[in-house]
């Protein structure tokens, strides 16, 4: 068959079989989610039909972190990764659609996130000249060649070409899937980076955004796999716990001109590194502090720039709920510390709303495709960073 008329014929069905890929920054593994999708826009339905993490390889790990979040790194390695990231990603899919019980040929689409390696937001790089910008690598004719799959990709380069930052895009799933009329949402990603998303009860639009809200997981996981040989994460918080917070590094850690700049705004582990974390303890004089310590700090840290960025719309809100995703929301301390500083909020997970909040940003990006498929453009308002856009590139499989 053609391929032009294959994808028209794709794009026009009732139903349609779309596998979201997502791979954060913490690197742990690769997100596969399949989902059904019938209608686009405010009508879109989507059901989840199998999720999993597949493991990336120790040394795949260490491969893309030797080329991630650096200003300096070997562009010969860059340009093999791009490469070797969508090889990687090609045979997990196959072999979750074999596990699964399926045949390639019946999934229609794959949305594939990538591998972001760098995030140059203006208000990060300041050089006034230079657009926003950002790089994810992952390249979307090899995932489709090697899997005989139709592939939407890079996503995020439309939302800077039409205004916006690059991130984040949960906004506009979020809106689709996640509103309900009479109830104000929040939607919390607390990733790599965390985030949310806004959702009005009265379901208009326009006052829908989404923004990054400070570091997530990326300072405390950057910590362990530093300082904790063989870990990738603090897992249950079992290192934050035996610790202490630190007021002055707190404090320290707090005044970034990041977190006065108004929403919505995006950030990454470009600003919230290990050199940030140790600038912060040279200048209050924390440097020996116990990495027990350091780590209670940095989850406290966390949770305090949500709670800042929760507080500044709960005034627009009545009855508000926060719906949690992301690996954050394992974290036992870090739900302590909002919960207590937000007990007249109610706290959820989207699995009440549907969808595993593990598979959810997967899923979002599965709904970015069929958004573009189905040519479904929500009209969000003319406003900066939420440019009411179709996204994603499409590579065929022949």
């Amino acid at each position: 068959m053609n391929p032009i008329t294959n994808l028209y014929e794709k794009s026009n069905k009732k139903e349609k079989l779309i596998i979201g890929l997502m791979s954060g920054t913490s690197m742990d593994g690769l997100d596969i989610a399949l989902c059904s999708f019938r209608g686009y826009g405010v009508n879109t339905k989507v059901e989840l039909l199998h999720f999993k993490t597949a493991d990336y390889t120790d040394k795949f790990k260490k491969q893309v972190k030797s080329i991630f979040s650096k200003r300096e790194v070997d562009l010969e390695m860059v340009c093999l990764m791009n490469e070797q990231v969508a090889l990687t990603h090609a045979k997990l899919i196959n072999e979750a659609i074999a596990e699964w019980g399926y045949q390639n040929e019946q999934i229609d689409f794959i949305a594939s996130h990538g591998q972001t390696i760098y995030h140059a937001p203006k208000s990060l790089h300041g050089i006034q000249e230079l657009p926003n910008g950002t790089l994810q690598i992952g390249d979307g004719d090899h995932i489709a060649v090697h899997t005989g799959i139709i592939t939407l990709s890079d996503f995020r380069q439309k939302h800077i070409a039409a205004g916006g930052e690059g991130a984040p895009l949960a906004v506009y799933g979020d809106y689709l899937v996640f509103s309900k009329e009479g109830e104000d949402r929040i939607m919390l990603n607390i990733g790599g980076i965390a985030n949310y998303t806004y959702l009005p009860g009265d379901l208009d639009a326009s006052k829908v955004f989404s923004t990054d809200v400070g570091p997530g997981n990326t300072l405390m996981d950057q910590y362990v796999q530093q300082y904790f040989d063989g870990l990738y994460y603090d897992k249950d918080a079992a290192i934050a716990l035996k610790g202490q917070v630190n007021q002055a590094l707190l404090d320290n850690l707090l005044n970034n001109g990041f977190f006065k700049t108004t929403f919505p705004k995006t950030t990454g582990p470009e600003l919230f590194s290990l050199k940030y974390l140790q600038e912060a303890q040279s200048v209050t004089g924390t440097t020996n502090l116990s990495k027990y310590d350091v780590m209670a700090t940095l989850c406290r840290f966390s949770a305090e720039t949500i709670i800042e960025a929760i507080n500044k719309v709960l005034d627009k809100m009545t009855s508000p709920a926060i719906y949690l995703s992301g690996g954050g929301m394992h974290n036992p301390l870090l739900l302590r510390f909002l919960k207590d500083a937000l007990p007249h909020i109610t706290f959820k997970n989207t699995s009440e709303l549907s969808v595993n909040p593990d598979a959810k940003e997967a899923v979002l990006f599965a709904l970015l495709a069929n958004e573009t498929l189905c040519g479904g453009q929500v009209y969000f308002g003319d406003r900066a960073g939420v440019p009411t856009v179709c996204m994603g590139k499409i590579s065929l499989p022949m």
